[in-house]
C-alpha cells in the first residue's frame, strides 16, 4: 500500500500555516471549515504543530510535536486537549474515517 501516513490536515503555531491536502478538496466546505477551526485553535492553545493523519486502514488520530527548544509548548496540555477533541468531535472524525475507507480505500462498507 504505502509507506506513510496520509495527512488530512496539519496546523502549525510556528508557521501561523493551516494546510489541507489536496486530495481531500472535494470534502464539504462546512467540513473543511470545522477541521480548519479545530486544529488553529489547539495551535493557539497549546503550541507546536498538529497534523490529523489517516493509518494504512483508514483510522483517523491526532499527531502533536513541536521543535526542541520550544518552552512554551505545553505537553501535557496537548495530550488533554487531543482527548477533549477526539471526545467533541467525535462524530466528526467518524465521519471522516468512513469517508477515507469508502472512497480512498474503495472499501464496501455495509451497516
Amino acid at each position: 500500500m504505502f509507506d506513510e501516513n496520509k495527512i488530512l490536515c496539519a496546523s502549525s503555531a510556528y508557521e501561523k500555516k493551516y494546510y489541507l491536502n489536496k486530495e481531500f478538496e472535494k470534502l464539504p466546505e462546512s467540513i473543511k471549515d470545522e477541521l480548519k477551526i479545530m486544529c488553529v485553535l489547539f495551535t493557539e492553545d497549546v503550541g507546536g504543530v498538529l497534523t490529523l493523519e489517516y493509518e494504512e486502514d483508514g483510522s483517523l488520530y491526532f499527531h502533536t510535536e513541536a521543535d526542541e527548544g520550544d518552552l512554551l509548548y505545553d505537553e501535557i496540555g496537548s495530550e488533554l486537549k487531543m482527548k477533549q477533541m477526539q471526545s467533541e468531535k467525535r462524530e466528526l472524525l467518524e465521519a471522516l474515517e468512513l469517508y477515507y475507507k469508502v472512497f480512498v480505500l474503495g472499501e464496501n462498507i455495509e451497516e
